[in-house]
């Protein structure tokens, strides 16, 4: 906001009574430093890099023991894996952790968790 205040006043020499009223002026400035604003990389850049709420992250529901989304029976499979390769499939396919977050969580070296990762 103070953005705005700042080119009223830096332009209010450029202001034409002949053109319009001072508050009409002074609206579409603001008006054109807004859009301005809505259209910056910065802001487009924060509207993809907004936080994830909440119940995203609710490991009740995103769950490998979570039978209603077991549709194909794969809660079968993973109950066959070894417990340490549940945990990495839970964090990698149902929590949304990446390699190098798994690596810092579970406190194994990543190449470990790769390996891990690509064995059956």
């Amino acid at each position: 906001m103070q953005d705005v205040f700042v080119k009223i006043w830096n332009a209010v020499h450029q202001y034409d009574s002949s053109k319009g009223r001072f508050y009409t002026w002074m609206i579409n400035i603001a008006r054109n430093t807004a859009i301005d604003y809505l259209k910056s990389k910065g802001f487009q850049n924060e509207l993809k890099n907004q936080p994830l709420p909440d119940f995203v992250y609710s490991s009740a529901e995103l769950s490998t023991t979570n039978n209603s989304s077991d549709f194909i029976g794969f809660n079968n499979v993973l109950k066959g894996l070894e417990i340490a390769k549940q945990k990495l499939i839970d964090l990698a396919y149902y929590q949304g952790y990446t390699q190098n977050e798994i690596s810092d969580k579970l406190k194994i070296p990543l190449g470990t968790v790769k390996i891990k990762m690509r064995m059956h």
